[in-house]
């Protein structure tokens, strides 16, 4: 069993591709989740980045806390890469991390000439306590306490989740902080519920995952929707031709109607609620359980594992249905390429594009980081994709502009004016969209009297009128 780096990230904005991490919390620990060690970084904003106000009012961050840091961006980035070349092959878990600081996380080393997958290759494996805590409630109600909402739902918010079940990690939305409270979650699921722990440990890896669904003749799983978590008894079909996720077959729909229908009539069928096909994202840590969990359900109870059981052997027998749900999802994706945007991607939103055939720039990178400042233009030039060349001139640009030369400076600072003083509806944060922001928020504050945030609202307002000033020059 390797080890667990436990990790959470703070950002100037919910933008992946547009925005930046401005802190790192991690803390390594053994299998039996006890620390080892621990990174904690704060860094500056990068020439260009314009915060999104609320982030960093949620992170109770002003512009001014941000330039006091000795950390540039790309140094914070690296210190962080060569921490965790340090600790080793390891099993990387955040709260809501799949979808949100892996993926902000990707984007970054990408754009700062790192190889992006580190949490999911080379022996490295990922998971999410966000997942794992909905998961242990299903199945052992009250592992967790949970504030309730309006609605009547467990609220699964980590500054919410800790205090209620006497986790004490600081400042709540600090990233060493959250990590800690991360950390504490993770612990009480391993003690309280412990078979969901341990399952949990057995879809780390997506190709361990995919081999788990397609062998076991069925199994319970849990999706969260609507504010609820809900279990599904499934059982493999076949994997989506696109994607290769399990499409599994809902065994409380009686498969027997199904298998027979034209596809004409079962493709109408699967676009009708409820669905009796379920999506199992065998890459983003899926919780699998043995399918008597299900039997707890009264759904599931009702028709009884003889008869689950049954209906398992039905889809599994049944290669033609396989076959014909293949079809119908190769039609799906052949549809959505006729209809979809045929608009460019910017190379920063181009990462999934990101070419593996040219694994000699992947030494460059290696190249570009180990020489002195003075030596990367050189390495740059190197480069055969030309969003690494466009990468590599911007981090320059960032941190030693006056060694770029005069066409490739204006170049970029030409592009930046461009994107933040646009008047338009811009995928990424503009200065106009955050003087609105702010006056939107100044409005709601100062009827709140909130000072503090005020003040942090102040701040950011004088951060980006000198990054007006600045580029309104170009």
């Amino acid at each position: 069993m390797s080890n667990f780096v436990f990790y959470d990230f703070e950002t100037s904005s919910s933008n992946k591709y547009w925005g930046q991490i401005i802190q790192i919390g991690a803390i390594l620990t053994n299998e039996n989740l006890e620390e080892l060690d621990r990174f904690d970084a704060r860094c500056r904003l990068s020439p260009g980045i314009i915060p999104e106000a609320m982030a960093l009012i949620v992170n109770k961050t002003s512009p001014a806390m941000l330039k006091k840091s000795n950390l540039s961006h790309y140094e914070m980035i690296r210190q962080f890469v060569e921490t965790l070349k340090k600790w080793g092959k390891s099993t990387y878990i955040g709260f809501n991390s799949i979808e949100f600081d892996e993926e902000f996380l990707r984007c970054t080393l990408f754009q700062t000439l790192e190889y992006p997958y580190i949490t999911s290759t080379n022996g490295n494996t990922r998971g999410d306590i966000l997942s794992l805590a909905r998961a242990a409630n299903l199945y052992y109600p009250k592992t967790l306490k949970n504030s309730v909402n309006a609605k009547g739902n467990d609220v699964y918010k980590l500054d919410q989740m800790a205090p209620l079940n006497g986790i004490d990690h600081g400042d709540a939305h600090s990233a060493i902080g959250d990590v800690i409270a991360t950390l504490g979650i993770a612990k009480l699921i391993a003690k309280k519920a412990p078979n969901v722990w341990k399952a949990s440990l057995m879809t780390l890896d997506k190709n361990q995952t995919l081999k788990l669904i397609k062998e076991e003749e069925y199994f319970c799983t849990n999706e969260y929707f609507y504010g609820k978590s809900r279990p599904y008894v499934q059982t493999f079909i076949c994997q989506h031709p696109q994607y290769q996720w399990p499409l599994c077959f809902d065994l409380r729909h009686d498969p027997s109607i199904y298998l027979k229908m034209p596809i004409q009539e079962l493709t109408l069928a699967m676009k009708k609620q409820p669905k009796f096909i379920r999506t199992v994202r065998h890459n983003k840590h899926p919780v699998i359980m043995n399918p008597n969990y299900g039997t707890i359900f009264d759904e599931y109870k009702i028709i009884g594992l003889k008869k689950l059981k049954e209906r398992a052997n039905l889809i599994k027998e049944n290669k033609d249905f396989a076959e014909k749900i293949t079809s119908i999802k190769q039609s799906e994706i052949e549809e959505k390429e006729y209809t979809k945007s045929q608009e460019d991607l910017t190379p920063e939103e181009s990462i999934y594009d990101f070419s593996q055939s040219k694994k000699e720039d992947n030494k460059i990178m290696s190249e570009f980081h180990s020489q002195n400042w003075d030596k990367k233009l050189s390495v740059i030039s190197k480069f055969k994709d030309e969003r690494l060349k466009y990468f590599g001139k911007k981090l320059m640009y960032m941190e030693k502009p006056d060694l770029l030369n005069k066409e490739d400076y204006n170049s970029i600072h030409k592009d930046i004016a461009k994107r933040l003083l646009s008047t338009n509806n811009e995928k990424w944060n503009t200065i106009p969209r955050t003087y609105a922001e702010i006056d939107t928020l100044r409005a709601k504050f100062e009827k709140e009297e909130q000072k503090e945030k005020l003040e942090i609202l102040d701040d950011i307002n004088a951060y980006v009128e000198e990054l007006e000033k600045l580029y309104s020059k170009v």
